[in-house]
């Protein structure tokens, strides 16, 4: 039996939950309420951004590619996370498995994008204000979208291919709640070498990359934030950026610490615990950081709510 073969049947079993049949009830019912409070939340930011003409700009359409991922994001792990608790059986097929790996990538790759996209916006809006609309048309936020979905597309070609073809032997445990590309190459009994190499380029670009392009924004922002005179228009300023600050700041930070601290024994629960922040807590999150700290957004709600009870 050739090597593809072998491995288009091989079986994982995902150790990211904790193996305790008394917590299987209070984990149910918090992987659901995550899951239905992600897609409610997602779904009345995307509802407040169409349904109001006065966020049709660049800024809300960004966010509203936002809110289509974090709920994809969601989707593809959560789902079956709580198959698992039902059915008490954590095993997942390698072609289920490949599936996620690809989904997860994409939705990776092109959320990196994204907020990069997001601190551009921002940049525009606050250091080259009068030529805003010129510079961020439709046409421009069309194409920059579309790239970043097509990069995300492509990434996870790259990364989901390989792995496809790695065999697989013996070992089969994947601590993680989901199927990522670093603990199933962990896993191959094979060289991975130009897997890694793939991994660790993706990481470069889409990491560490549009990492730094948001942080140079940023700094660009700041310095022209403080030229302002005034220290309402300074703080009118920097409330367009909050939200944006906050999402970013959790979304690296677990990353960060996911990918970059020194391994140890408990290496394998840590990662699941800090991948669950990056797929589960922060897509939940992000609603209530856009909607909670942005007026425009709570207005809008405010008024698609009260239109709905008038009629």
């Amino acid at each position: 039996m050739d090597d593809h073969n072998y491995t288009s049947m091989a079986i994982f079993v995902l150790l990211g939950l904790p193996n305790a049949p008394q917590l299987r009830a209070a984990s149910f019912a918090l992987f659901m309420s995550i899951y239905l409070l992600t897609l409610l939340g997602n779904l009345m930011i995307l509802s407040a951004i169409i349904s109001d003409y006065h966020l049709h700009t660049p800024m809300y359409f960004f966010l509203s590619n936002l809110s289509v991922l974090e709920m994809c994001y969601t989707t593809i792990t959560v789902p079956n996370i709580l198959s698992i608790i039902l059915t008490n059986n954590n095993q997942i097929s390698f072609r289920a498995c490949i599936c996620q790996v690809y989904l997860f990538t994409l939705c990776a790759t092109t959320e990196c994008i994204i907020l990069a996209l997001m601190a551009y916006d921002r940049y525009v809006a606050i250091c080259l204000p009068l030529r805003y609309r010129l510079i961020m048309s439709r046409h421009l936020c069309l194409q920059l979208s579309s790239t970043a979905w097509m990069s995300g597309i492509v990434n996870s070609v790259i990364q989901s291919l390989p792995t496809s073809r790695l065999p697989f032997c013996n070992i089969n445990k994947i601590y993680r709640l989901y199927c990522e590309v670093q603990p199933l190459l962990q896993l191959s009994c094979s060289d991975t070498s130009l897997n890694k190499m793939l991994t660790s380029a993706s990481a470069t670009i889409f990491g560490v990359g549009f990492m730094t392009f948001i942080l140079i924004s940023y700094i660009f922002i700041i310095a022209a934030i403080l030229k302002i005179p005034s220290l309402a228009g300074r703080k009118k300023a920097f409330s367009t950026c909050t939200s944006h600050i906050t999402v970013v700041t959790m979304y690296y930070g677990a990353l960060i610490f996911m990918y970059l601290r020194p391994k140890s024994s408990d290496s394998g629960r840590m990662d699941s615990a800090v991948s669950a922040v990056y797929c589960m807590v922060i897509p939940v999150l992000n609603p209530f950081i856009y909607s909670l700290r942005n007026k425009d957004v709570k207005c809008s709600l405010r008024n698609m709510f009260t239109s709905q009870k008038n009629w």
